[in-house]
């Protein structure tokens, strides 16, 4: 029995010995691959358009119902009691809608900006994966949520390369430094 789990364990140490030395670690700042894709332009003035044009739109149509309902539920001398009753809760509800429009409108805007960022994204990430998958990387972080970590490579420059866009100089992180070898005292 001694001899089988002497076995085993000689065999986990080599597997663990062999594992660990193909282990690669890379670190990447995605909102920043992010924030050089040149599509960003494009979708800041389709954001700038919806809120601009959209979300006025939809404002004045809340806006519109709400006196139009609001006229209806006020005027006694030629509407019925339960057509004015009907038209005084389409004006709550109108009402309650203008009341909460700073948080409708940010939530659009956010929901909006979510959609058109998305492909994005997803176009980085996959040249992430990509990079890694072509230069061995085990596993890349993202470098934001890593305060300590194995030594690691910056993916930014072959990310940026694979995308086809350019890094500016001065923003490339620091690749994440490697601990000191301990001397022999």
């Amino acid at each position: 029995m001694k001899k089988i789990i002497a076995i085993f364990v000689l065999a986990a140490s080599l597997v663990s010995g062999t594992v660990e030395a193909q282990t690669k670690f890379g670190f990447i700042r995605v909102d920043e691959v992010v924030s050089l894709m040149p599509e960003l332009k494009k979708i800041d003035t389709l954001l700038t358009s919806y809120q601009n044009d959209t979300l006025p739109r939809t404002y004045n149509y809340l806006l519109s119902n709400y006196q139009h309902y609001d006229s209806i539920a006020n005027d006694s001398a030629h509407q019925t009691l339960v057509v004015r009753q009907q038209a005084s809760r389409q004006r709550t509800d109108y009402l309650g809608e203008l009341q909460n429009w700073q948080t409708s409108a940010q939530q659009l805007i956010e929901a909006k900006q979510n959609a058109l960022l998305q492909p994005v994204y997803d176009k980085v990430l996959k040249a992430i994966d990509d990079v890694a998958k072509e230069k061995g990387y085990t596993y890349v972080f993202n470098r934001e949520s890593l305060l300590v970590g194995p030594p690691a490579d910056n993916l930014l420059p072959m990310v940026a390369e694979k995308l086809k866009v350019k890094v500016p100089t001065g923003t490339q992180a620091p690749p994440i430094q490697r601990p000191a070898p301990k001397t022999g005292n």
